[in-house]
């Protein structure tokens, strides 16, 4: 199908720890669907993930970095600081730059955009432009865990505070097909025990979840993914999260075929007419 007769797709890849593993298997299998991604908008992991594949990182080299990552390699990225975070984030941003290889947001083979949340005012701010490594390592900045990014004055940290699935930031970036993948879905622990962590820990997931649901009211295609229970800093053993992801697609293909066909035809029939009269 002409690229001028289909509508024009966004993705809203959400924000979520390590669960964001699953956005590789979702870019893999609308990749091997020939469903193309015309924009993608990324919170958070979802940043880092949409970032490294608009930059053209190919999605097999993607998913092998996430199989090569174990407790040891993580280890290697923690650089101390214990000043408005644990982590001052260079070790990350030079493993992030390590595959971007110094490209701008503006180079990327797909146009791209970073979220994060201004700190002091609570806005989404949009990230569009730059150096693209400093805006994927702001948009992972989880308060307390990683030091703060300020960029123009702002002080930036992660885009899931404010954006956790971005789905008009995409919209707006051009997209009149949106799929929404929203890793905030599930956040119900059966083994809960009222515990100070746990009644913290999921009072913070309560409000992650009411975000995303009321960030994916408007998306065309929602990708709701399950992992099970999982902390946001368990990156190894990816594979299991990466098929989790490919089979969330699977399950909602023929939903998505439907829809960029009635978009397709419709768009093509107002085009002709155009002409007609």
């Amino acid at each position: 199908m002409a690229k001028s007769e289909r509508p024009k797709i966004g993705l809203a890849l959400g924000s979520g720890g390590s669960r964001g593993l699953t956005h590789i298997g979702v870019i893999k299998a609308l990749e091997e669907n020939n469903i193309p991604i015309d924009f993608i908008a990324g919170s958070s992991i979802g940043a880092m993930a949409g970032g490294f594949y608009a930059a053209g990182l190919d999605i097999k080299k993607m998913e092998e970095i996430a199989l090569e990552t174990n407790w040891h390699r993580m280890f290697s990225l923690i650089d101390p600081h214990l000043k408005q975070g644990l982590v001052s984030g260079e070790k990350v941003k030079t493993f992030i730059e390590g595959y971007i290889n110094g490209k701008k947001i503006e180079d990327c083979k797909i146009p791209f955009v970073a979220v994060a949340t201004d700190l002091k005012t609570g806005e989404v701010v949009v990230l569009n432009k730059g150096e693209m490594a400093q805006a994927i390592r702001t948009s992972i900045s989880i308060p307390l865990v990683f030091k703060p990014v300020e960029i123009d004055g702002r002080i930036l940290a992660d885009g899931g505070l404010s954006a956790s699935v971005p789905v008009e930031i995409v919209r707006g970036m051009g997209a009149n097909l949106v799929i929404a993948v929203n890793l905030d879905k599930h956040y119900y622990d059966e083994e809960w025990k009222p515990e100070w962590y746990d009644i913290a820990n999921d009072s913070l997931n309560i409000l992650r979840h009411r975000l995303a649901l009321l960030n994916v009211a408007n998306a065309d295609i929602v990708i709701d993914i399950d992992v099970g229970k999982n902390h946001w800093y368990q990156f190894t053993n990816g594979q299991d999260k990466i098929l989790t992801g490919e089979k969330a697609v699977k399950e909602v293909l023929p939903q998505l075929k439907e829809l960029i066909y009635q978009k397709s035809k419709g768009g093509l029939k107002k085009y002709l007419r155009f002409f007609s009269e």
